[in-house]
Parts: structure tokens; sequence; C-alpha cells
């Protein structure tokens, strides 16, 4: 999919300078296009060499986080929840250890640990399916709560935001937690509908009012500020929130005596690795973006959006800008991270365009690929509900993304 994604931007932009030479003729549209490719590879290796020390940083205090033990004690918080949710699961299997360990993974941001700990999740699941080709209600369920992306701490973007020089890098976290949020509600409630689940049952409730209720207070706050206020209290709450997760960190790590310099290095060892295996894939998508948006067909295909939207329905249209960023996420995630990457870098990272992009590339996750790898590591050919799960736990989170961000930034 993204081989033809890249490919047809090439393709495309190419042509368009061909008509535009030929037909209208702007030879100069040549020159551009080079010019943006040039650009578009400066761009992608800088931005890339500055992601090293942001992500050693973070990587650093996850490891520090997950050596304390944490990791632990939010696998003993979710036991319950997914206990009920799946009592095909016996209690003392290893699937459901290893699930909760995934799902904590991905709420600290460990992406590095939750993707092994997700396959895990995976086959133990499949030992308890009786139908290995097709997937199973539990194995649905753990794959949607993985494509709706919960996450505490999204590091990676606080990361770009903060190389491409943000004023405060962090205050997307608390439209990021929201969008998250409702992406994880929408595809718990569709896994719900499809497979029975006893939503009334006491300890589903607990945790899902739990939660709707505490973020209804944040939005019920946060929507009697003016826009100044509201921007410079949720940017502090956020500073707030991080400092403390930070100080919790190193605070359990000393009473558990764990040797938290150490741990903290050798995480932060990751941040290199990391960004160099992000560049690649970095640097393909924003050239072939670059090349895109110099030939005119991003803007274009952006301008007819926008035209349709204000003309048939009356809306506010700065959202469209960040319409591929959301778009490209179910599909690919380098994808998106290169759209993105260019969205801040084309309308500047503190607009409202950069800031929308950043809640979209961290309110959802990568639906298709997640299916792929997890289904795939199984040899499981049926996905049943998945997709539709995980499709609408996608458009739940971009819709509340954008929604969000017009309360937060507009």
């Amino acid at each position: 999919m993204l081989n033809i994604v890249w490919l047809t931007l090439f393709v495309s932009a190419y042509l368009s300078a061909c008509y535009q030479a030929l037909v209208l003729g702007d030879v100069s549209v040549f020159q551009s296009l080079l010019t943006a490719l040039f650009d578009s590879a400066k761009t992608a290796f800088q931005v890339a060499l500055g992601l090293v020390a942001m992500l050693a940083l973070w990587l650093g205090l996850m490891r520090v986080a997950e050596r304390a033990g944490l990791i632990g004690l939010l696998t003993a918080f979710l036991a319950p929840l997914l206990h009920r949710l799946a009592p095909e699961i016996p209690k003392n299997h290893p699937a459901l250890a290893a699930m909760t360990m995934n799902i904590a993974a991905n709420i600290l941001g460990l992406d590095n640990a939750a993707t092994p700990l997700g396959i895990k999740a995976m086959r133990e699941l499949q030992t308890l399916n009786a139908t290995p080709d097709s997937a199973s209600n539990a194995q649905i369920l753990f794959l949607v709560i993985n494509t709706s992306s919960v996450t505490l701490l999204p590091v990676t973007i606080f990361a770009y935001r903060a190389q491409l020089g943000a004023v405060q890098p962090t205050d997307v976290f608390l439209p990021i937690l929201l969008a998250t949020y409702c992406s994880t509600l929408v595809g718990f409630l569709t896994v719900a509908l499809f497979q029975r689940i006893n939503l009334l049952d006491p300890v589903i409730l607990a945790y899902v009012l739990g939660g709707t209720t505490l973020l209804a207070l944040i939005v019920g706050y946060c929507s009697g500020l003016d826009g100044e206020t509201l921007l410079k209290q949720s940017a502090l709450l956020s500073q707030v929130i991080i400092l403390s997760l930070i100080m919790l960190f190193l605070a359990v790590a000393v009473w558990r005596k764990v040797d938290a310099y150490e741990a903290f290095v050798e995480g932060a060892k990751e941040g290199w690795q990391t960004a160099q295996m992000i560049f690649p894939f970095l640097l393909a998508m924003l050239c072939a973006i670059g090349v895109f948006r110099a030939s005119g067909l991003l803007d274009g295909l952006m301008a007819g959006v926008r035209w349709l939207l204000s003309d048939t329905a009356g809306l506010d249209t700065r959202f469209v800008d960040a319409l591929p960023t959301g778009l490209m996420k179910p599909f690919s995630g380098s994808g998106a991270r290169g759209l993105m990457v260019d969205a801040m870098h084309s309308f500047g990272v503190d607009s409202f365009v950069g800031r929308l992009v950043a809640v979209m590339q961290g309110s959802t996750e990568t639906t298709f690929y997640v299916l792929a790898v997890y289904f795939g590591a199984v040899g499981i050919k049926r996905v049943r509900h998945a997709a539709i799960c995980g499709l609408a736990a996608d458009v739940a989170g971009l819709t509340a993304a954008i929604v969000i961000c017009y309360l937060w930034f507009g």
C-alpha cells in the first residue's frame, strides 16, 4: 500500500510538471520540484538528527519506569477489566498477562516493548482459538484496543514538536489524551456491540464511567475558559502532569532499589538506534510529499475540499490542510509521520494546522498495519469484524481531534 502511495506522489507530480511546462508554458516548475526534493531531504536529516536527544531522554526515562515495575502495576490495574471483557481467557492463562503488559507498555509510550508484547499476546490468544484461521472475540478486542492507541505519554510527537521549534512542545498533551480516549471508547463500544458484551457489568462500568467522568470534568472546565487562558492553563497542566510522572518514575525506582541511572543510560542508548530506524522512512515520505506539494497538486486538492465544505456545509475549513495526515494514519505510520512533519514545516509547528496534525497523529494507530502484523503472526485469514471496529475507532479519534483542536487552539 505504502509503495503505491509513494510512487503515486512522485509520478503524479512529474506528470503535473510536464502539463504545466508543455501546456501552460511554465518551465520553472521543474526547478521548483528539484528544489523541493533537495530541501525535503535536508529537512528530513535535520529533524531526524534533532530527534536523537529527545528520544534518548524519553526512552531513558521509560526504561526507568519499566525497571521500577510501573508496567506491572498497570498490569494489575487493567487485569480485572480484561477478564470481564474476555471471559473465555482463564484467569491464570499467559495470554491475560501478555495482553495487560502490552496495553500498559502502550500507555507509557514504550513502542519498542509494546510490539513484541502484542505479538506474544496474540500468539497466546491463538492457543485458545477454536478456529485458528479466524480471529476470536478476544483477539479482535485486543487488536482494537491496540489500534485505538491509548497513550499517556506521546513521546515521539513531543520530540518532533521540540525539534521543529515549538514554544511549548507538550501543549498538545491534553488534546491528544482526550482524542485518543474518544477513539478507544468508540472502538470498545463497537466491539461490545458485535460481541454482545454486558456493558452493565459493575467492573466494566466502573472503568468506563471513571475514565469518562474524569475527562468530562476536564472538558467542562476548559470549555468555560477563553482561548488564551485555556492555552496557558492546559499547557501548565500538561507540564505539571508530565514532570510529576517523571518524578514518580524516579521515586518508585528509589523505593524499589533500582539503579535508575543505569536504567536511564541503557534506555537512552536506544535513542540513536530509533532515530536511525525512523530516518529512511521519514526521508522517503518527506521527499515524495515535498515534490507533490511543489507541483501544486496537494494545494489544489485541499482547495477543492475546502471549497466543497465551505460552500455546501458552511464549515470552518482550517482543518482541511491536516486531513492528509489523518487519512494516511490508518494505512501507514511512516506515511502519516511524513505528512505531519511536512504540515508542521509548511504551516508552522505552533499553527492551528501544526497542532492539529500532532493531535491526529497521537489519536489513532495504523489499523491496517496492526491487522497485518498481529494477525499475520499467527496465521489468521478471516479478521471478521476487526477491521470495522478498528476503523470506527479511527474515525472517532480523527473527528475528536478536529473538534478538540478547535476548542483548544481555535
